[in-house]
This record gives structure tokens, C-alpha cells and sequence, in this order.
């Protein structure tokens, strides 16, 4: 498990330095998911991680959601920079 993977990314992405906007919220929520899930793969049996990650899963859908009703273009294009799947639940 690799912690702290996104900061070359983050790095790479100088002209963008805004941490509020909902596209960065969504990439560190992302990161945050993909190292819960490695680390359960170790772990099967830690609940409190796992209710973590729930947490952390509904505030990405949250957000997505929120950017998907006010700029569709913005949306489509996380969504296939980050490779994750189009909500069917709006």
C-alpha cells in the first residue's frame, strides 16, 4: 500500500491549483478509495475502515451528482480521466 500516491499527480497539475473545486475533491476522494480497497485486500475483516470507505463513497456521488446537473461537459470529462463509472442514480 503506497501512501500519499497523489502528490506527483498533483504536482503535474500546477495551473490548476484550485483544492476547492469539485474536480479535486473528487480525484483525493478517488485516490482515498483505491487505497481503501488495496488495503482491504490485506485486511478483509477491519469494519470501522470499511464504514470509512462508505463515507468516503457517498460524499464522491454526492459531488458527482452535484457537477453532473451543473455542467454535463465537466462531468464526462472526470469521469473518464478518473475511469470510473456514470452514476445511474441521480
Amino acid at each position: 500500500m503506497i501512501k500519499n500516491s497523489f502528490i506527483p499527480v498533483i504536482s503535474q497539475k500546477k495551473e490548476e491549483e484550485n483544492r476547492g473545486s469539485v474536480e479535486f475533491q473528487v480525484f483525493t476522494f478517488t485516490n482515498k478509495i483505491r487505497r481503501l480497497t488495496s488495503h482491504f485486500e490485506f485486511h478483509p475483516k477491519d469494519y470501522l475502515s470499511q464504514r470509512g470507505l462508505r463515507i468516503i463513497l457517498g460524499k464522491r456521488q454526492r459531488l458527482l451528482s452535484y457537477l453532473s446537473k451543473k455542467n454535463k461537459i465537466r462531468y464526462k470529462n472526470l469521469i473518464n480521466w478518473l475511469g470510473i463509472r456514470d452514476s445511474q442514480i441521480r
